[in-house]
């Protein structure tokens, strides 16, 4: 290891390299004593002009009172300053692009003598970029036929509940809608919102606690029932959970759900003015679907491309920062059992080590595009982020102004805000010099995962044909 020692301007600092592997540099620094002594007799200076000491004249005090009175808190400040000070300008001598942190350890200080630390830095990689007009690509498209409108606007009419009186007296069953009125209570007294009037109830929807409407199958109109059932042991309410209940209920009436006409009236219930506009929104709805879901596989082949062609040794702190948040939503997920049946079938390091891949992926990727982003003086305007932080903030009515409070005060929130958009204007411009062809495919190859095996997804088209 080849190790260089120079003397320093600023703070006449001494600078050894210690360590010059792949990104990582280490450093061994010196401060002088002397140095130290004058940046502390300086902060004393600045103390004495300030405070008051009884039996002196303000800006009159003795160094050696102010010392005694000041000089462990004025140290502490002294040595974090001249840390900043010497690791900063240690970093911009050997013109070195930190990627995270430094990590520094002071390893010797002594009142009245030198200030010793080492200080460890992981650096950013070189990174040349190919030529982007060789890469190919292939854009999927999708016409929107008659029959996608009419299946969609079938589902927009599932949606809309619309039910009738049953014809013939006959039994509640599961699916009908039972309108009830009831009076809940719990050791004898009544409890508030366990009571209602013209309820209507949809049998098996499970809107209610377990066990209520499976107790109301079977009931007749007119029909007066008890219900029975415990209060779940996590039931919001504090004062109910786990306890039993009473519900008094009365059928008033059993209705039938019906299907919902595909016409002028639903199109009005809808704030639309007819059919004919129904279908255009909904042909314009599909298309920007499409379009989202043509652009998301686009973008991703083209990501695949970027990481296979590029060749560069990521820093590891990034790596690990980029794990660990990753492993900690992975934990979220689990703890809320929304885990994919793959991931529940993987051990605990199997799983670190596939997450440890993406997370390595993403930084390299995140550090391409940036790098491509700086090369090519792509920014993203504060107008930009100002409309992107705007369309964020109305997905949260009623809260708006603590929402927008929030990103003002919060850069980290800011940079999420900034960061999707950064990446999407480096893509673009990637996909202007990019050969791209296009292929019509139907709308099940369109949304089908890219993964999946190709007989999977022509399975799935076959059946739904």
């Amino acid at each position: 290891l080849q190790v260089k020692t120079r003397r320093r301007s600023v703070l006449f600092m001494q600078v050894t390299e210690t360590k010059n592997e792949g990104l990582s540099r280490e450093f061994a620094i010196t401060v002088p004593a002397g140095d130290i002594e004058d940046r502390i007799l300086a902060k004393l200076a600045e103390i004495g002009q300030q405070v008051n000491i009884p039996g002196f004249r303000q800006g009159k005090v003795p160094t050696k009172i102010l010392r005694q009175r000041y000089g462990q808190a004025v140290l502490g400040d002294v040595i974090q300053d001249a840390v900043v000070e010497s690791s900063s300008k240690a970093i911009e001598d050997e013109s070195l692009t930190p990627a995270t942190q430094p990590k520094i350890d002071v390893t010797k200080f002594e009142d009245g003598e030198d200030l010793e630390y080492t200080m460890a830095v992981e650096i950013m990689p070189e990174i040349t970029p190919i030529d982007f007009k060789t890469i190919k690509l292939e854009k999927l498209t999708c016409d929107i036929s008659d029959e996608e409108i009419e299946k969609s606007m079938s589902n927009i009419a599932s949606e809309i509940v619309r039910s009738e009186p049953i014809k013939r007296a006959r039994k509640a069953r599961k699916g009908d809608i039972v309108v009830i009125d009831f009076v809940g209570s719990v050791d004898g007294e009544e409890f508030e919102g366990g009571t209602a009037e013209d309820f209507q109830l949809t049998l098996g929807s499970n809107r209610f606690i377990p066990g209520f409407e499976d107790q109301l199958i079977g009931a007749k109109p007119e029909e007066h029932v008890r219900v029975n059932v415990p209060f779940p042991e996590d039931y919001p309410t504090e004062n109910l959970k786990g306890k039993d209940a009473v519900f008094e209920v009365d059928i008033k009436e059993i209705r039938e759900r019906v299907d919902t006409p595909i016409d002028d009236e639903l199109a009005k219930s809808l704030g639309l003015e007819s059919l004919d506009q129904l279908k255009d929104g909904t042909r314009q709805q599909l298309e920007q679907n499409y379009n989202m879901f043509s652009r998301n596989r686009l973008k991703r082949e083209l990501l695949d491309k970027l990481d296979e062609a590029h060749e560069f040794e990521v820093p590891p702190g990034m790596v690990e920062t980029e794990s660990e948040a990753i492993w900690q939503q992975f934990e979220e997920a689990r703890r809320d059992d929304r885990l994919e049946d793959d991931d529940k079938e993987k051990s605990e390091d199997e799983l670190k080590e596939e997450y440890g891949k993406i997370a390595e992926r993403r930084v390299r990727l995140g550090l391409l595009l940036a790098e491509i982003g700086r090369i090519n003086n792509i920014e993203v305007a504060a107008e930009e982020v100002n409309q992107a932080m705007l369309q964020e903030v109305r997905n949260y009515p009623g809260q708006e102004r603590q929402v927008m409070e929030y990103f003002q005060q919060n850069q980290q929130a800011m940079a999420g805000i900034r960061a999707p958009i950064f990446e999407d204007k480096v893509v673009d411009f990637i996909l202007e010099m990019a050969i791209v062809s296009e292929r019509s495919v139907t709308p099940e190859e369109l949304m089908a995962d890219p993964d999946a095996p190709t007989e999977e997804v022509v399975a799935k088209a076959d059946k739904k044909q």
